[in-house]
């Protein structure tokens, strides 16, 4: 029987938390700018930009050139922290349940910007998400390289 399993990667970023957070919590149209070779596009297909429950379509390359539609489950802009669901895509014919959540945290003068994947295997012969992870790291990468010359 499958279990909910968690795994994360975490990046030291240069750039101001508030300002990287900000980027993914309400400015995520700009992605696609950002790092093109990581994300092709990003559409809101319900709601906007920043509120809660918000549904956006995803093309990003993880491997392959793939598509999903997801949705934000929880922020916390006190803890500068968003959790996503994935509702639809490719990534659901591997896990039943796929949640990242980015926390950007800030300890004197180191910020790091933490992804957290709870996820469950449709079956136990699935490898665990390590793409999609090194997919969130190279996408803190690439956002903390943009930002630091951008007014984003």
């Amino acid at each position: 029987m499958a279990q909910i399993e968690k795994l994360g990667v975490q990046t030291q970023i240069k750039s101001s938390g508030d300002k990287f957070y900000e980027n993914l919590r309400s400015k995520a149209y700009l992605i696609p700018k950002i790092c093109s070779e990581i994300v092709k596009d990003i559409q809101v297909l319900q709601g906007d930009w920043e509120t809660m429950g918000s549904v956006r379509l995803w093309t990003y390359v993880a491997g392959n050139c793939e598509k999903i539609k997801e949705t934000v489950e929880a922020v916390d802009d006190k803890t500068r922290s968003i959790t996503f669901k994935m509702l639809e895509g490719e990534i659901v014919n591997y896990y039943k349940t796929y949640k990242p959540t980015l926390q950007v945290t800030t300890m004197g003068q180191v910020t790091l910007a933490k992804w957290t994947v709870e996820y469950e295997k449709n079956d136990e012969h699935i490898p665990p998400p390590h793409r999609y992870l090194e997919l969130l790291h190279n996408l803190n990468k690439a956002i903390d390289a943009y930002l630091p010359t951008s007014k984003a």
